[in-house]
């Protein structure tokens, strides 16, 4: 039997909310198949490719790709199993009410009784609607404003994907209808008043005397900047009888205002969650790294593989890990989860801010598997790709700053994990040795630093230093990794 069929937000995970349609693969109109991937959507931390259940065709496309946040349930398409009129999609549309849970998987048209109407309040007389009728694409919210204030759409230049019309450009076409006005005495050009331009800018080449007729401003849709009035201004000559620089006039100093986005908004939220509620304290500990480094370089040539200092030491914290099972926990409420195998999280930066993909059951794996497991994460993080499986779950996190120069620095639980393991770098410094005589003698090595941050709820002080002493152990003497 044919069907239409509702296409809405999925829900991946218990804390996903809302997500975004980064790009749909399929237009409206066209007929796919079952497994083609019909969009990707992007939630905090991921993107994931969307597979069709069923074959059917893109009716209707409601959320445009890039058009913003929607919650899990929304209504993002309609598909068509066999031939329907455009009227009976419409009534889909109208009828259909949101629900949570993900993909519907292929609902009948609801008959759900219409709420009784409820009488609208009288239009303000001074704004009064009227009613848009275009072709153009244009987002829900700037096509409510157009109408609500008697903007005329088709001048307008859209700046989403695919030339869609977004609230902003609406909003810009609103703001661009009155004449600018600058505040004091200073003359300006009638002719400047009709050149996109800031206000600092105007004001700017009138105390100069500059025209902006004609200037090609730098900054968005052309506008001019106070930069590019400030590259016309002749330099100022030094006064007679005067030696050095001229004088200095300070300019504003206006920050660059850059908000939060999803990924960076949920990493705020979580990690101030975690460093309000969790009771961390700090072990410390250095390692000698020079046995392990001669072992890297031996064992990447007979396993003929790359793998980095890093996973080296995710390989020593998981045989470490399932040594101390009290270390490798998570915590739930008022539960603790002790896991029998290690799933390291590694904290990787990618585009989209901070992720920490996991790799799971490392105590189990060579370390030449390690190394191909952490670059597959890695090069899916670094392209915006890492799907749910990548993320969930994880026993324990390392973190490892090394890389930058960095000496030792403290890392924040990722709950509901209970530890995380701060590496830094590996420097060269001079130690004591005892050779057997009275004042001992002074030599140079490789030393690491550790510091494992610990939620005192779930894991002792005794507990968290064990762990490192056997991890100490594992990188000073490498061979126990091959056990």
């Amino acid at each position: 039997m044919s069907r239409i069929r509702a296409f809405t937000m999925p829900k991946w995970g218990i804390e996903m909310t809302e997500g975004t349609i980064a790009e749909w693969m399929v237009k409206e109109g066209e007929t796919f198949q079952r497994g083609q991937t019909l969009c990707l959507i992007e939630t905090a931390k991921i993107t994931n490719e969307v597979e069709a259940e069923y074959e059917a065709t893109v009716r209707r496309i409601i959320v445009g790709g890039g058009a913003g946040e929607e919650p899990v349930g929304a209504l993002l398409a309609v598909f068509d199993e066999g031939a329907h009129s455009d009227a009976e999609i419409d009534a889909f549309v109208a009828e259909f009410r949101p629900a949570e849970g993900g993909v519907a998987k292929g609902a009948e048209k609801a008959k759900a009784p219409q709420p009784a109407p409820v009488a609208a309040a009288a239009p303000a007389p001074e704004k009064q609607r009227i009613k848009i009728d275009t072709n153009r694409p244009i987002s829900p919210e700037a096509l409510r404003l157009a109408e609500e204030e008697g903007v005329d759409i088709a001048g307008i230049e859209g700046s989403g994907r695919g030339g869609r019309i977004t609230h902003q450009d609406v909003v810009k076409a609103l703001r661009g209808t009155g004449s600018p006005s600058l505040k004091g005495t200073v003359p300006v050009e009638v002719d400047d008043l009709k050149v996109l331009a800031s206000p600092l800018a105007r004001r700017i080449a009138a105390l100069h005397g500059l025209s902006l007729q004609g200037l090609t401003g730098t900054g968005p849709r052309g506008r001019i900047s106070k930069a590019d009035v400030l590259a016309l201004v002749p330099a100022p000559k030094a006064s007679a009888g005067a030696i050095g620089t001229p004088e200095f006039v300070a300019g504003e100093n206006r920050p660059e205002v850059v908000p939060f986005d999803r990924v960076r908004k949920v990493v705020a939220q979580r990690l101030t969650q975690a460093k309000q509620e969790l009771p961390h304290f700090y072990l410390r500990m250095s390692a000698s790294a020079d046995a392990l480094l001669e072992m890297r370089k031996t064992a990447n040539v007979v396993l003929g593989c790359k793998a980095s200092v890093n996973d080296w030491i995710v390989k020593a914290s998981a045989m470490a890990l399932a040594k101390h099972p009290d270390v490798n926990v998570q915590v739930h409420g008022q539960e603790i989860h002790r896991f029998p195998h290690a799933d390291v999280s590694i904290a990787v930066a990618s585009p989209k801010g901070l992720v920490t993909p996991v790799v799971r059951q490392a105590d189990l794996m060579r370390i030449d598997q390690i190394a191909v497991e952490t670059r597959r994460l890695i090069d899916k993080a670094q392209a915006g790709k890492l799907g749910m499986e990548d993320m969930e779950g994880g026993t324990f996190s390392v973190s490892n700053l090394g890389m930058f120069g960095i000496e030792n620095f403290d890392a924040i639980i990722n709950p509901p994990q209970g530890a995380i393991l701060a590496v830094g770098a590996a420097l060269r410094q001079p130690v004591e040795t005892d050779d057997g005589g009275a004042g001992g003698s002074w030599a140079f090595e490789t030393r690491i630093s550790f510091t494992l941050s610990v939620d005192h709820r779930a894991i002792d002080g005794a507990a968290g230093a064990q762990f490192l002493q056997t991890l100490k152990g594992l990188i000073e003497a490498p061979e126990g990794l091959f056990a």
